[in-house]
């Protein structure tokens, strides 16, 4: 196992440690506890020295779970508050588990959207809500 390899798997564990206790918006439970986030679908290379590619891979509970966009703009903000490294973001809603899974992954991934959602401070208001840490 190369130097790069371990910066890698211990990167990813931290990435998963950062988002597993995100609240879900609608539950008590956490996205760990609903099987929402896995330690095993967090994967991590990198890109070039000190600059890392993040994938998130997201299981929502249902089908036609009306807040995926919202899980995945709130693993965006939790990441970029807990990580120091320089990285790359991309989650992914997986494919057989939401109806509209593409639409949701572009639009999670989509800057402009994002940006857009973060400058609003109802949406943001929920998203800090869900993501602040608990006793």
């Amino acid at each position: 196992m190369t130097d790069d390899d371990v910066d890698c798997r211990e990167l990813a564990e931290e990435t998963f440690d950062v988002i597993k206790s995100i609240q879900d918006p609608e539950k008590s439970q956490t996205l760990e506890e609903l099987l929402v986030v896995k330690e095993e679908l967090v994967k991590v290379r990198k890109l070039r020295e000190d600059e890392y590619e993040i994938i998130v891979e997201v299981v929502p509970t249902v089908p036609h779970c009306s807040l995926a966009t919202l899980i995945g703009l709130c693993i965006r903000v939790k990441l970029h508050e807990y990580l120091l490294c320089n990285y790359k973001l991309d989650v992914f809603i997986r494919e057989e588990k939401h109806l509209n899974a593409g639409e949701i992954t572009k639009q999670i991934n989509d800057k402009e959207r994002t940006s857009a959602a973060i400058e609003n401070p109802e949406l943001m208001k929920i998203v800090q809500q869900c993501i602040k840490e608990r006793d």
